[in-house]
């Protein structure tokens, strides 16, 4: 073992002299490291979690990317067909990272009851439809089935259904307009409620009712392989620009492409500030740690003055002493940030699993409770990260150490 390493040592024991006044200086130090790593790791888990369900919210109800008409692609309501059979349809195979495809048509109707009535926009599904998203919103009932004959199971949002006063299995009639003429007697359709959902978006709660696609063709009338316009879902979101583009240049000129970031870009721009507050907090919790650090290690410098005297009149050079101090100035954070990932990540942990804290709020924030999700690889960067930069911090105060001179430092009382 040598020199450096082994005083390193006899410092972070605190065999070669009783700790006295460092003691709770260099607690601190640890405790703010690790309180810090804690806000950081919350801070990382709650909006990147926030970010990612909303994020599945609003491509549950539209896909990643849409193709349709250029007729269509500023309209909600699905105005001209076009064709299913696409080369792109039912599998992407020109481009890579493409999910699933489905094919879908929207039309704008009114559900009508003996006390009430609810403007809504009927979302025509099939067969290819993915289901396994609104799995987890549904709250009451099924899922329909249009995998046989055309029939009349639609899924409701709970939005609609308290203020329609429906529940499952219940039935309803609703009117939409013939090339939306209001002039023409409206073309109806008696539902029953299969399942109510709530997705905790109250944009799309309110509005969106899932029914057979078969229905909307039907009052269209287009013909059986004529649909309003496909859905794209990917495998890796943060692909969504590069994969846009890839799209739009494989698919029909006839055909435009857009994505949910384009399309719904007030709501992306808000959650892209999600990533300005991490950094913030990242970067305020790291200089408090590392104040924090350079006080402590002040403070050992200075109750081993005589020490450092001694070393370098035994010939230790100036960067030598210094090593030993950022050795146990190391040791010090890595303590810290030990308890830090502990305290964080269990917390973490609970919240993922018992949904312990919620919004006061909701209805802001699209969902109930705070969302969390954290990676391996982010965990390893961030305690890197901090370590790295807290070391670097702590390089300026052990310059100090070459100002000491062997004389005065001995007579150092």
């Amino acid at each position: 073992m040598n020199l450096e390493l082994f005083i390193a040592k006899r410092l972070i024991t605190g065999k070669e002299h009783k700790i006295s006044i460092s003691a709770p200086i260099i607690k601190i130090a640890i405790a703010a490291i690790a309180i810090g790593v804690v806000m950081m790791l919350i801070a990382i888990a709650t909006g990147v979690g926030l970010k990612i369900k909303v994020r599945e919210k609003v491509s549950a109800f539209n896909g990643h990317i849409q193709i349709s008409s250029f007729d269509n692609n500023t309209s909600e309501v699905s105005v001209m067909p076009i064709s299913i059979h696409q080369d792109f349809y039912p599998e992407f195979k020109n481009v890579d990272g493409v999910r699933h495809v489905q094919a879908v048509a929207t039309k704008g109707g009114i559900i009508r009851t003996e006390d009430t009535f609810e403007g809504m926009l009927a979302k025509g599904v099939g067969t290819d439809y993915d289901w396994s998203t609104f799995e987890e919103y549904l709250v009451d009932g099924r899922l329909p089935d249009y995998s046989g004959k055309l029939n009349e199971e639609v899924l409701i949002s709970s939005i609609m259904a308290n203020r329609l006063q429906l529940k499952v299995g219940d039935d309803f009639f609703s009117f939409f307009l013939k090339d939306g003429d209001a002039s023409q007697v409206p073309n109806n359709r008696r539902f029953t409620i299969i399942g109510i959902y709530d997705s905790g978006f109250e944009e799309f709660d309110e509005t969106y009712v899932f029914v057979d696609i078969r229905h909307i063709q039907r009052m269209n009338k287009w013909e059986a392989d004529e649909i309003g316009n496909f859905e794209v879902f990917l495998d890796d979101f943060d692909q969504l620009d590069a994969k846009s583009n890839e799209i739009y240049n494989n698919t029909p000129s006839d055909l435009d492409s857009q994505n949910i970031k384009n399309k719904y870009f007030r709501i992306f721009e808000w959650i892209g500030l999600f990533d300005f507050n991490i950094a913030l907090i990242i970067g305020i919790m790291i200089i408090v740690g590392g104040i924090n650090m350079i006080t402590a290690l002040l403070v050992l410098i200075l109750e081993r003055t005589q020490m450092i005297g001694i070393l370098k009149a035994l010939g230790s050079a100036n960067w030598s002493i210094r090593k030993v101090f950022l050795y146990n100035a190391a040791y010090l954070i890595a303590k810290g940030l030990f308890w830090g990932n502990l305290i964080g990540l269990g917390f973490i942990f609970l919240q993922d699993k018992f949904r312990m804290f919620k919004f006061p709020n909701p209805e802001e924030y699209y969902i109930e409770y705070i969302p969390v999700h954290m990676d391996v690889m982010t965990i390893i960067l961030l305690n890197i990260g901090v370590m790295l930069f807290c070391l670097l911090m702590l390089l300026v105060p052990s310059y100090i150490i070459t100002k000491i001179t062997p004389v005065k430092a001995i007579q150092f009382e």
